[in-house]
């Protein structure tokens, strides 16, 4: 075993403040563990943690522990080949949809300085107040991994001036949000969305245009989902709502759920979005925000119906529906299926006319959707399955040198000519790398050895009718290549 190396220091969590408080570890290269470590001269038998030191990363372990198994953290999930398909598919549906509606895309950060979600979802929400993943960074500068789209887009909007550009901006972008909730079916601590926001204009029917166009994107993918609607009205008829809500709230203190008695004195609106089926009892009674509405509000929500009824999207009101988030106004939208249980929504979204302007920007109005993709491909998948990765159209098995010489220059060209090629480089047999070619699902498998080098002609075999011809290989490479490509694409 070789002597310590350079110390490494590190402060040791709840004694920062103590004279111990930094501590030095001793790592040694040992053959049988490596990277252990050694505890440093004088330090406390009765310690139970150390830092583990491999590389540049640590692991934190306890004395006498096993090995650290390294996986996924809760919440967190792997999507492995035989599921990136399904992904790839609705990435792809979803770009080809909102390209059709005009919409360009615009890619964010996920890290953001956390006053911009404080400012845009709300201080008194649930996704402020429990699940954001934040911390301070080492300019004492507090920031948060994005729990979703919107706000992160707005303020790329607002910092770039994009209104100045073009009056009515239409963007979307697609990626990964974080929030620590409970993990369960379809919700994840990491998730997926697309999101979706028009920003410059208000006219109802462009609302329901926004929702057409996620109506759409779900056809396409082939599902079947419910369009429920609401309208949260504005700020000049929502405190009279508020206040009814707040009174009959108020009446049935005591007899809620921990976080429904919660949202009673800070966020009272938001009970209405309550699971528990004990609490949705109680408010069937509830007051309807619809009938609080202002003359402006009640037009616009009627409009807006109207619009979707010239499109022939069925819509139903769903009185309970208030969304998570402070910054919606007017219409807001769940697209359900009963496929999920409870987490039913598969997409989600409404207008949020005063968030730019909250946000400092100019005060331009606003209306956007995510869509969760991870709900999506558990629903796809369901339907259809997991597919396996798209298989090589080509599988080159070259025998002897010279032929694997040959064989690496063909891939490359065939590569360069748009062909899915597989090869292996270490000569294997032929027996053995024909059950690769079969695991790989491939369509051709190009048979080359030194001998058919010599005499210029190769053997194609076709994988799925079991049948092979000869094929000239030719002195022109490109040539050679281009006539393959035409063979495999009229197959």
């Amino acid at each position: 075993m070789a002597g310590p190396a350079k110390p490494c220091k590190k402060s040791w969590p709840g004694r920062e403040g103590s004279a111990r408080r930094c501590l030095t570890f001793y790592p040694v290269w040992n053959k049988v563990a490596p990277f252990q470590t050694v505890d440093p001269p004088g330090f406390p038998a009765d310690t139970h943690h150390f830092v583990r030191w491999a590389s540049r990363g640590a692991v934190r372990r306890n004395h006498g522990s096993t090995r650290v198994k390294i996986q996924a953290l809760k919440g967190f999930k792997d999507i492995l080949p035989a599921e990136s398909g399904v992904w790839q598919r609705i990435e792809q549906t979803a770009r080809d949809v909102f390209h059709r509606f005009g919409f360009a895309e615009i890619r964010v950060p996920i890290l953001e300085k956390t006053d911009l979600f404080v400012r845009s979802i709300g201080e008194a929400t649930d996704i402020v107040e429990k699940e954001m993943y934040t911390f301070i960074d080492r300019n004492g500068v507090s920031l948060s991994l994005r729990p979703e789209g919107t706000a992160p887009v707005l303020r790329a909007f607002i910092e770039h001036s994009l209104h100045t550009l073009q009056p009515v901006q239409r963007l979307y972008t697609i990626g990964p949000m974080f929030r620590h909730e409970r993990p369960q079916k379809g919700r994840l601590r990491q998730f997926h969305q697309l999101s979706v926001e028009v920003l410059g204009a208000d006219h109802p029917r462009l609302d329901a245009e926004v929702m057409a166009m996620a109506w759409m994107l779900l056809t396409e993918l082939g599902l079947t989902v419910r369009l429920e609607i609401n309208s949260l009205g504005c700020p000049a008829c929502r405190p009279d709502f508020k206040a009814a809500l707040e009174n009959f709230l108020a009446d049935r203190a005591g007899s809620l759920c921990e976080d429904c008695e919660r949202r009673r004195l800070t966020n009272p609106l938001r009970v209405l979005d309550c699971k528990s089926s004990h609490c949705r009892a109680q408010y069937q009674t509830a007051p309807a925000i619809t009938d609080y509405l202002c003359p402006g509000c009640a037009d616009h929500f009627a409009a807006v119906e109207q619009g979707l009824d010239l499109l022939g999207i069925p819509a139903t009101r769903n009185k309970f529906m208030v969304r998570g988030l402070d910054y919606y106004t007017r219409t807001t939208f769940e697209l359900v299926t009963d496929q999920l249980g409870a987490q039913s929504a598969v997409g989600a979204g409404g207008r949020y006319d005063g968030l730019v302007a909250q946000l400092d920007g100019p005060k331009l109005p606003g209306i956007g959707f995510g869509m969760g993709m991870e709900r999506l491909a558990l629903l796809l998948t369901e339907q259809v399955g997991a597919s396996a990765p798209a298989g090589a159209d080509l599988y080159i098995a070259a025998l002897g040198p010279a032929a694997l010489e040959r064989g690496f220059q063909m891939a490359h060209v065939l590569r360069g000519q748009g062909v899915r090629v597989s090869m292996e480089h270490d000569g294997k047999s032929l027996k053995s790398q024909m059950k690769q070619a079969g695991r790989l699902a491939a369509r051709y498998a190009l048979i080359l050895g030194d001998e058919e080098l010599a005499s210029g002609q190769a053997v194609l075999r076709n994988m799925g009718a079991g049948t092979q011809d000869s094929l000239a290989l030719g002195d022109n490479l490109h040539d050679w290549a281009a006539g393959l490509v035409a063979r495999i694409a009229e197959s």
